[in-house]
């Protein structure tokens, strides 16, 4: 199966100082991504100065997305992996009063404000298209067929109940053979040998003493 990987969406990080904080994904059929300091909102971005909210914070564009910078924050770039950077003033775009840069995919951008840091990329868990061709549903096909027939196979290889209860009978007098030899080991299956009457003991009886004689 061949899997073609679209990065249309955008990951979001906060840092407060080198300690990541929060996480956020956001689909390709997510065309505005609104930040507030609201729980409630897409990205609660607390400790950042909005001008309004919720304040609009990228936005989906023909060639990948915008991302606007809250006027207190300080805009950064990485490209490729390459230390950070402050994006020049010529590359920062103006409409009205927002200012916003386009974020390219091989950016890393950075909004900075005090201690805390905004980490803006293109998310490698976009939209994914598999392209299914026939030979590859033949494959899956076979093999669910064969994980099918396993059990049912099993059934008919199985022993039949006569089989098995031959084996059981097999099994029950391998154990009572066993048995006797232990029996037979201990010395415990040999009967008890009666007593003979000539070699019991006669009784006593009953003496009666003189009234005279003490006992003491």
């Amino acid at each position: 199966m061949s899997t073609t990987v679209k990065h249309d969406g955008l990951f979001c990080e906060l840092f407060w100082g080198t300690t990541r904080n929060e996480v956020w994904s956001f689909g390709p059929e997510q065309e505005r991504v609104l930040a507030a300091q609201d729980e409630k909102t897409a990205l609660p971005l607390y400790g950042f100065t909005l001008p309004e909210e919720p304040f609009l914070l990228a936005e989906r564009t023909e060639q990948g997305y915008r991302v606007f910078v809250p006027p207190a924050a300080r805009v950064e770039r990485s490209r490729r992996g390459d230390a950070f950077r402050p994006v020049p003033d010529a590359e920062l775009q103006r409409t009205g009063e927002r200012t916003w840069v386009e974020l390219t995919r091989d950016d890393l951008l950075r909004l900075r404000e005090g201690e805390l840091a905004l980490h803006i990329t293109y998310s490698v868990a976009g939209k994914r298209e598999a392209a299914v061709r026939l030979r590859d549903l033949g494959w899956v096909a076979m093999g669910a067929a064969l994980f099918l027939s396993l059990p049912v196979g099993f059934l008919f290889a199985g022993p039949s109940p006569e089989k098995m209860a031959e084996s059981n009978a097999r099994a029950l007098q391998a154990a009572r053979e066993r048995e006797q030899a232990e029996r037979k080991r201990l010395g415990v299956d040999t009967p008890a040998r009666p007593i003979s009457p000539d070699a019991q003991q006669p009784d006593a009886g009953v003496k009666t003493l003189p009234a005279n004689l003490g006992v003491h």
